[in-house]
């Protein structure tokens, strides 16, 4: 029996968490501390929620179809910071507006490969990108990562092969929180430019990177169009989550076809979002830097609170962004363990096992906490459960 394209991948793993939870009562003095999903929870500032107010009461247009690649405002302003950031020369006709960063990938991946085609990721991936592979037909080669969960350019180069048309890095990663280094990104790009192939580079977390300055400089070769498909999304930056507002950066001919995928899929992003999105970029930058101060002193709480996990056997094999990245001392497979937290601790985590392929045993051993919505405090109590918890598992 032929599989239909949904059939082909496996289901949300956000979604199939959540329903860890049905039937599960807390104790009042457990209650459950949620780190699956790498999402804020509180709203955007009340002066952005204004401007969204005033858009929606005020603009007849914002109610109505909009460009497909976007509101060219929007485009122009992140061209700019884009080169701001990055250095190089980034033009508005170089930069489109998705509805969200995935639909962004989804949209790259459209426009390179063809049936039985090949894409290179590096594990632990990013679900959501192995799940469009899948249901596009594009074969996933894993890439595995060495012990500081960084790829190894040489190791992608032996797996390229006559259908290999992209390597997809994320970064900050998800679900790892590794920053990658400058030199490790471009000798990726330097990779993908000989072998003709593309390099997407998702940085959906860019904004709370620990290392002030540009992640790379990738943008700084005028060739950068060729070869680079650059990801972003304003989602985490603005607290937009629920508005679906991301960009890709690419060149001309290529957005070209990306026009294509989003018309059919999509028609345009909605246009609220976007106005916000412009918004938050022209008066924002100061708020921003204070999301960003937080979400780093959260991280130090990781790294400072860890040494009572260190000394039930975790291991910490991540820290960014978004997520902490932990290896469990348990013989329980992390699938099972994550689970039993639901129950015993008053936890809902992701497991290792939903960022590996299904014969990769090292997911089992594996746990992701997005803690971005946890407060020192917060974190600390997580790391007392989690110190707490049974050794015989």
């Amino acid at each position: 029996m032929i599989l239909t394209r949904t059939a082909a991948t496996f289901a949300p793993p956000v979604m199939e968490a959540r329903r860890w939870l049905e039937g599960v009562a807390f104790p009042a003095n457990r209650p459950l501390i949620n780190v699956s999903q790498a999402a804020p929870v509180d709203p955007p500032p009340d002066a952005l929620r204004q401007v969204m107010a005033e858009v929606a009461l005020g603009r007849d247009d914002a109610h109505l179809y909009g460009p497909v690649l976007g509101l060219p405002e929007l485009r122009a302003a992140l061209a700019q910071e884009t080169g701001r950031i990055y250095g190089g020369a980034v033009s508005t006709d170089q930069i489109a507006i998705t509805s969200g960063c995935n639909q962004a990938f989804a949209a790259a991946i459209a426009t390179l490969c063809a049936e039985g085609d090949e894409v290179i990721l590096p594990t632990p991936w990013y679900f959501n990108h192995k799940m469009w592979l899948d249901m596009s037909g594009v074969r996933t080669v894993p890439l595995k990562t060495d012990a500081a969960l960084l790829p190894d350019p040489e190791m992608a180069a032996a797996l390229i092969t006559s259908r290999t048309r992209a390597m997809a890095l994320v970064s900050p990663n998800n679900p790892s929180g590794v920053e990658y280094p400058a030199e490790l990104l471009r000798a990726f790009y330097d990779l993908a430019q000989r072998h003709g192939i593309a390099l997407i580079l998702d940085e959906t977390y860019r904004d709370f990177h620990a290392q002030s300055g540009a992640p790379h400089g990738l943008f700084e070769d005028p060739e950068w169009p060729d070869t680079l498909i650059h990801l972003y999304s304003f989602s985490k930056a603005y607290r937009l989550t629920g508005h679906r507002v991301g960009a890709m950066a690419t060149g001309q001919t290529r957005l070209a076809e990306v026009e294509k995928f989003l018309d059919t899929v999509a028609i345009c992003p909605g246009q609220i979002g976007q106005h916000a999105a412009l918004w938050g970029m022209q008066n924002l930058g100061q708020w921003l830097a204070g999301e960003r101060a937080e979400i780093l002193t959260r991280r130090a709480a990781i790294s400072d609170g860890f040494p009572v996990l260190a000394e039930q056997g975790w291991a910490l094999l991540g820290l960014g962004a978004y997520f902490a990245y932990l290896r469990h001392p348990f013989t329980m497979q992390s699938d099972d363990l994550a689970r039993h937290l639901v129950r015993d601790q008053s936890i809902l985590c992701l497991p290792g096992t939903m960022f590996y392929p299904e014969d990769d045993p090292d997911g089992a051993r594996q746990l992701r906490i997005a803690f971005a919505n946890l407060d020192r405090d917060g974190i600390g109590v997580l790391f007392q459960r989690l110190a707490g918890m049974d050794k015989s598992l």
